[in-house]
């Protein structure tokens, strides 16, 4: 059954918003705020529906062409029909909306308290890095490509438009370099990540494989020559979502990938995170040092530290700092990165939630969780540290917003929060809030 809708916002997530005749919220697939479009309804889940469009009756003036056809089919991209300014609105009113529905806010005080959105100076070939999935086509052939978002279908590919421009083929390069160099041998590659920096020039390419026998110099000599590399490392271990890390091997170069944010240098060894936008993550930076103030003489807890993302630039600031990570790759590379950058950072191996209470009085915190946000117990045990100021980085909008709820019930206020595109052509934005005690 077709029905003619009316879309009013984008979602979280792919999907644009309206509304069927009878009042049920309906996604629907491809949509863009103002559209008016016949949809066909491709699943009904009783409170809400999921449709795609038959055909527009009246198309959005916020809709543009979109430009990466492969990133489209991959959901890489699932916003490119959107213009970059109304992907930057969408994302502020996300959230809002966060605020409101999760957070319990009134909405005259999650407008006020929500910045404008920071957009990105490049709109298309930003990621400095590629994870690639690993498979077969119908004949048989080893492929590299993309997994639609939520699935374990591999879409193969050839390139990506949102990728710096110096590694936007290499799916196609290493895809090729690849299955020559392993033959008809079955070699457990699951993945492959690709590292470029715009600063340094360097390019990495970390392998993914089941632990094994490993051709090392076949691969080192092919990899290298099919993508002009600094780098190449072999990580070892098992597919699957745990990935637990069994080794990582240096087949070629440095083993390790740099990057420089600002006056800071970077080097990262694989499997360790790194901001995929690195201008983005400068700026990302630039907000949680201006909304801490005056650092000289602070003492600043930066929890889930990473590699230094926030606590190498605090400490070229003057603040005295102490770094709590737990992944001990990060752990590795933030010991390193304080010692190149000469800053004297205090770095504890360990988990937050343990670390955090024997910290001692803060002056300041930063805290950048995972997507998942922060346990219930770590909100309680930040506030019982009393700093004088909280800010509180997310990736998800919607645990942010509930953990913006918990803090609220724990003495501290939202003073303000920033959206900061990372992802343009997507859904996803990075929020930098700052709390204070009430």
């Amino acid at each position: 059954m077709k029905h003619t809708v009316e879309i009013e916002r984008m979602a979280y997530g792919a999907d644009a918003i309206g509304h069927l005749a009878d009042g049920k919220t309906v996604f629907v697939e491809g949509g863009a705020p103002g559209d008016v479009a016949i949809v066909e309804i491709t699943e009904d889940k009783g409170s809400f529906a999921r449709a795609t469009i038959v055909e527009l009756s009246e198309a959005s003036s916020l809709r543009v062409c979109p430009e990466s056809p492969i990133d489209q089919v991959c959901g890489t991209a699932p916003w490119q029909h959107l213009s970059y300014s109304a992907q930057c609105a969408a994302k502020r009113d996300n959230v809002v909306g966060a605020l409101v529905h999760t957070a319990h806010f009134v909405q005259d005080r999650a407008q006020a308290v929500v910045a404008e959105c920071v957009g990105s100076k490049r709109e298309w070939n930003y990621r400095n890095k590629l994870e690639l999935g690993c498979g077969h086509d119908a004949g048989g052939k080893f492929v590299l490509g993309f997994f639609r978002e939520g699935t374990n279908e591999l879409v193969p590919a050839e390139s990506s438009h949102l990728a710096h421009k110096q590694i936007e083929r290499a799916p196609k390069a290493l895809g090729g370099a690849i299955r020559y160099a392993q033959g008809n041998q079955d070699l457990g590659i699951f993945r492959v990540g690709v590292r470029h920096s715009l600063a340094t020039g360097e390019l990495e390419v970390a392998l993914w494989t089941k632990p094994g026998a490993f051709p090392r110099n076949l691969f080192a000599k092919t990899l290298s020559t099919a993508c002009k590399t600094t780098s190449i490392v072999r990580v070892l271990a098992d597919p699957g979502k745990a990935r637990k890390i069994k080794g990582v091997e240096i087949l070629d170069g440095r083993g390790y990938w740099r990057e420089r944010i600002g006056e800071a240098e970077f080097s990262t060894q694989a499997p360790s995170f790194f901001q995929v936008n690195t201008a983005q993550a400068g700026k990302l930076v630039d907000v949680v040092m201006q909304g801490l103030g005056d650092l000289g003489d602070m003492y600043v807890a930066d929890l889930y530290a990473g590699g230094g993302t926030f606590s190498i630039p605090l400490a070229l600031a003057g603040a005295d700092v102490v770094a709590v990570e737990s992944a001990g790759s990060s752990v590795r590379d933030l010991r390193f990165n304080a010692e190149n950058n000469g800053v004297d950072i205090d770095v504890v191996g360990g988990d937050a939630a343990r670390e955090l209470a024997g910290l001692g009085e803060l002056d300041a915190l930063v805290v950048d969780p995972p997507r998942a946000g922060l346990a219930e117990s770590v909100v309680g045990d930040i506030a019982a540290a009393m700093p004088a100021r909280v800010a509180y980085v997310s990736c998800d909008p919607i645990t942010w917003a509930r953990d913006i709820a918990r803090f609220e019930a724990n003495g501290y206020v939202l003073d303000s929060a920033t959206p900061v595109d990372m992802f343009p052509q997507t859904y996803h934005v990075e929020t930098v809030s700052f709390l204070s005690p009430a």
